[in-house]
């Protein structure tokens, strides 16, 4: 019995590799996520060259990406009998990735909930509906955080106008329900400054650490990442858990909000007692591809 208590990975951090985790003998991963996904950098675009030209810096008490392409990891993952991780490279050429693990040997208490990271992505999410973050979670546990990114595919709007939404054990309407994307991952007013762009930030436990393509707000096929890590205010539940979040925008105008049809891809981080349901079949490698 023991804990993983950090983990750095470099090389190639792209989505042709998958990583798993497993606890205590399971058949089922407890975490599955494209490589860069999993440490909150899904643009990075590392394909033949050390130099990334998508690298973003994310300094949080969590997860950290540092100069150049050092990704860290901060989750504790306790296990009582043995920790397994995996690396799945769907690409066609040999990937050459650098990391160590560093766990200790102890006891765990019986309360502790197993560690886990799923991933989902809507591309392009449908007209008028909202991207499902979570969803099929039985058990008790606490969710500790969501990195999402979003690439538009419209101009001349601000797409950050949906809700969050938590429903949790039975609920028909949500129990936690956000007034904005930007609220629930920190900023406010469209994450914009003084002079009309949009300002990236990082922190401990919220940011916008990515904007690409910055030509200013509101300009078309950007692409955007953020977190927000629920450490200090981790969310509880009993029975089940599932999280939505809007897809709502200024569009015709700026006269009103109207579904948008962006891009989503997001991963979840959230402790519970096992056993856990499957996830569902991870996309496949032309699916994930950043166009």
């Amino acid at each position: 019995s023991g804990a993983i208590q950090s983990m750095w990975m470099s090389g190639y951090v792209g989505r042709d590799v998958i990583i798993r985790m497993y606890w205590d003998d399971q058949e089922n991963p407890s975490v599955e996520c494209p490589l860069s996904d999993f440490f909150a950098a899904a643009w990075t675009s590392n394909d033949g060259d050390i130099f990334d030209p998508n690298f973003m810096q994310l300094n949080s008490a969590m997860i950290a990406v540092n100069p150049n392409r050092g990704m860290n990891c901060f989750w504790p993952m306790p296990f009582r009998k043995n920790a397994r991780i995996t690396l799945e490279n769907r690409s066609e050429v040999a990937r050459i990735i650098y990391y160590q693990v560093n766990y200790a040997l102890m006891d765990v208490p019986e309360d502790a909930a197993y560690f886990h990271a799923q991933f989902r992505a809507s591309t392009p999410l449908k007209q008028g509906e909202d991207h499902v973050i979570l969803d099929g979670v039985r058990g008790h546990g606490h969710y500790v955080g969501t990195a999402m990114h979003v690439g538009l595919n419209g101009t001349g709007n601000w797409w950050g106008e949906g809700e969050v939404k938590f429903f949790m054990d039975g609920d028909e309407h949500p129990t936690i329900c956000g007034t904005g994307t930007e609220d629930y991952f920190g900023g406010a007013w469209n994450f914009e400054d003084p002079k009309g762009t949009y300002k990236q930030f990082t922190n401990l436990y919220a940011g916008l650490c990515q904007v690409l393509n910055p030509q200013g707000a509101l300009k078309a096929n950007q692409r955007f990442g953020m977190y927000r890590f629920h450490v200090c205010d981790p969310i509880y539940f009993e029975k089940d858990l599932k999280i939505t979040i809007q897809a709502l925008g200024w569009r015709n105008g700026f006269k009103r909000f109207l579904p948008l049809r962006d891009d989503i891809s997001s991963v979840v981080y959230w402790y519970q007692a096992e056993p856990h349901n499957p996830y569902q079949p991870m996309p496949d490698r032309d699916f994930l591809e950043n166009i």
